[in-house]
């Protein structure tokens, strides 16, 4: 039987900690924000806020799993 392939896009974008559970970027980092130092909108309390990672929604976790080959 051939081995799964990891979802490459997924990889980039997930990782797992080791008690399994998955970690991702906060969303809403991109938009208005080149770097947190200099910031072009938005106050200094959203840059923190979009700082950092967060875990996976528990809804989420098992699609994701199956992209890792989890």
């Amino acid at each position: 039987m051939p081995k799964n392939k990891t979802h490459s896009g997924a990889s980039k974008r997930f990782k797992v900690t080791g008690t399994g559970k998955i970690r991702r970027l906060q969303a809403g980092r991109k938009s208005g924000a080149a770097f947190a130092s200099a910031p072009t909108t938005g106050s200094r309390k959203k840059h923190r806020r979009n700082a950092g990672e967060v875990t996976v929604e528990a809804a989420d976790t098992r699609r994701v799993k199956k992209l890792l080959g989890l």
